[in-house]
């Protein structure tokens, strides 16, 4: 079973190849192992590759030197991280299936309150809390369950609304 799946992929990775140049290279050079058994002929001997290939891959993965990360993973990754200064969190970028970095993300108000400053907080359902940067007026006040709306605005600043409130300037805080 695993020999025909394999003569299978095979097949698919050397039309690939074969039509694209580019594609004759793996991605990473953890798959390097899978692609040299795409380029053997006998049968056999490509079922044993794509054997020890596999192990090795499965080796990496279980020992924690590769991980293997779901594009919903990554999505979710990308969203909790939303307006944090993270850079080294690029990497979901692409992983994601984004072109880059998340503009907007929308989520659930949890409760908001003025701080003794008269600046209002804000914190979701997802987990983040969110600070008014600005002196801009929230009105009406926010209630709880109402949609929230944060997209990135000018200068590495966010705008945050709530339901059909004016929008303010605001920063992540966790």
């Amino acid at each position: 079973m695993f020999a025909r799946r394999a003569a299978a992929a095979a097949a698919v990775i050397g039309m690939l190849a074969a039509a694209h140049p580019a594609l004759a290279q793996p991605a990473d050079a953890a798959l390097k192992g899978l692609a040299d058994c795409a380029a053997l002929a006998d049968p056999a001997g490509k079922a044993a590759c794509y054997d020890a290939a596999y192990q090795a891959l499965n080796h990496q993965v279980r020992s924690g030197e590769l991980s293997i990360i779901r594009r919903k993973e990554a999505q979710a990754a990308q969203r909790g991280a939303f307006g944090l200064d993270l850079p080294s969190l690029s990497l979901f970028d692409r992983a994601a299936g984004s072109d880059g970095p998340l503009q907007s993300v929308t989520d659930e108000l949890a409760r908001a309150y003025q701080d003794g400053s008269g600046r209002w907080v804000f914190e979701l359902k997802g987990g983040a809390t969110w600070r008014q940067i600005d002196n801009g007026t929230v009105s009406p006040k926010p209630k709880a369950g109402a949609a929230v709306e944060i997209r990135k605005a000018a200068l590495g600043s966010f705008f945050l609304k709530v339901g059909e409130a004016r929008g303010v300037r605001a920063k992540r805080s966790e």
